[in-house]
């Protein structure tokens, strides 16, 4: 019922919107500052951080120092906590005309209105707002999820951190055998092989491995998931998509797929993996690496290096030592260490604020949040909210419990000026001392992860899946494991393709190319 609501919300608007655009999207510009002329009113629609939190007050430091430095009257209104009822919610806003000033937007409904010509541009706002473009907007990426038709219609805010994942390896067991960390897919066979035969751990059994891992698929990473997904990258093939216009396409249709899937048969039929990684769950194959099963593996950068889940094999293994690696590469020089999805929230302007000239007062007062007010906006009042450790890292030490930055009403607007920075990485992430006196902590191997080779991926997450999820899945998953475990022959590949198609393969294709090309995603 809600999907039908929606659909007639964005009829009404496509109608109606055109003849607004028409004195709207041209009639305003960032520089012509409404406030020279009087209080400017702006209305931001927001999503809070904590959707349980309270309010922020009426005597929030925000909205005085909007107020007081830009001439602003500030009203800010919280977005429902679901995104179907948040599209619903400016879906009908912008049938009626009545957007807000400000706001954010999931792309698809950010689409339409783009469309519809409800949404101002963005372009003459940067150069107002400096320090927030440079932290925002510094990656081809980040002002490809806001363009239409070469202009900016949106201010884009990272979602969740990328790229947190990749390949690390026992630096201690490296040394211990006099091998250097593998740079190509035949070097890390002879050190996986190593890892597996020649006691790297010293003890005098035969109980090691070289590599671990679980099948985990996700939609963007089908068949063995993101954990080998590295394999997939040495021959151009990691993930589900290849998203760019001129190869659209599953992966599994280029040759470098079931290439890739022989390499991985080769690691097992070589017995240098874990032999129940095609069994184990996640909590199974964490609870491995911390008992020195294996060598090599690709981890969550907190899930390896947070405190508590290093403790154990701090614990087991005080001079044991993981380190990050670049993806092995491939016969033909490529190498990734998985996909990038790009995940982003979006905020714009409405065309009714870009017409009254409200742009300037936005983006100085954007601007004011990301540097000024970047503290008070993302962590409250400091020895109220929160206070600053030796380093000027934001924590909570010492506070009361109802005043914790994390859940303050002043801190849910957060969101809006938190990129992932330094200091935020910090705060979340602590460093700490391991058992041999070596400072760790999650956002070194984080850094290093970003430094490495990544296959953009960035429309998958707004594909539908195939008209039959179940059954499609279930085929594609299952198959590739037969291959990759040497129960199914490589030869019968092309058996496996009539498969797919057979379950609506080429129309998924399709309709996915098409959405994509709709959106402006694809690459």
């Amino acid at each position: 019922m809600a999907r039908r609501i929606v659909a007639s919300i964005v009829v009404a608007f496509a109608l109606g919107g055109a003849a607004y655009a028409e004195g709207g999207q041209d009639a305003g510009k960032a520089g012509q500052d409404a406030s020279a002329a009087g209080p400017v009113s702006v209305e931001m629609w927001l999503s809070k951080a904590v959707s349980e939190a309270a309010d922020p007050p009426a005597d929030w430091v925000v909205y005085k120092v909007a107020k007081e430095k830009f001439n602003i009257d500030l009203k800010v209104s919280w977005l429902p906590s679901t995104l179907n009822d948040q599209d619903v919610k400016l879906n009908t806003a912008a049938a009626a005309n009545q957007l807000p000033d400000f706001f954010q937007v999931n792309r698809e409904v950010w689409v339409k209105l783009v469309k519809a010509g409800l949404i101002g541009k963005t372009d003459t706002m940067l150069p107002l707002m400096p320090t927030r473009t440079k932290q925002f907007m510094s990656e081809p990426i980040e002002k490809t999820v806001v363009s239409y038709k070469g202009s900016l219609y949106g201010l884009p805010v990272p979602g969740a951190m990328p790229r947190t994942e990749g390949l690390v390896i026992r630096a201690d067991w490296l040394a211990k055998l006099g091998l250097k960390a593998p740079t190509n897919l035949d070097e890390l066979m002879a050190v996986a092989k190593a890892f597996t035969e020649k006691d790297p751990d010293g003890n005098g059994k035969n109980d090691t491995y070289g590599l671990g891992g679980y099948v985990e698929p996700t939609t963007p990473q089908l068949g063995l998931g993101p954990r080998f997904d590295w394999i997939f990258g040495a021959y151009g093939a990691a993930g589900t998509w290849d998203l760019s216009a001129s190869g659209f396409g599953l992966n599994v249709r280029k040759p470098g797929y079931p290439e890739g899937l022989a390499y991985m048969n080769s690691l097992v039929t070589s017995g240098v993996v874990d032999p129940d990684w095609p069994n184990i769950k996640k909590d199974e194959f964490r609870a491995r690496w911390k008992q020195g099963r294996f060598g090599i593996m690709w981890e969550q950068f907190a899930a390896l290096a947070s405190a508590s889940n290093y403790a154990p094999f701090d614990k087991n293994f005080p001079n044991g030592e993981w380190v990050a690696f670049n993806p092995p590469k491939g016969p033909t020089g490529l190498s990734a260490n998985g996909v990038d999805v790009a995940n982003f929230r979006i905020y714009t302007v409405s065309a009714r604020a870009e017409k009254d000239g409200k742009l300037a007062s936005i983006a100085k007062l954007l601007e004011w949040m990301s540097t000024e007010g970047y503290y008070t906006v993302g962590w409250g009042t400091e020895g109220v909210n929160y206070v600053k450790d030796a380093n000027g890292v934001p924590t909570a030490a010492g506070i009361e419990k109802a005043n914790h930055y994390s859940s303050a009403p002043v801190t849910q607007a957060r969101t809006l000026v938190f990129y992932n920075s330094p200091v935020e990485i910090a705060a979340r992430y602590p460093y700490f001392k391991t058992a041999n006196g070596r400072t760790l902590g999650p956002i070194q191997y984080w850094e290093a992860f970003k430094k490495t080779a990544y296959t953009p991926c960035w429309g998958a997450g707004l594909l539908d899946p195939p008209a039959n999820a179940a059954d499609f899945t279930r085929f594609y998953n299952e198959n590739v494991i037969k291959f990759a475990i040497g129960a199914a022959p490589i030869t019968g590949w092309n058996d496996f393709l009539a498969g797919l198609d057979k379950l609506g393969a080429k129309d998924w294709e399709a309709s996915s190319k098409a959405k994509l090309d709709d959106l402006g995603m694809l690459q």
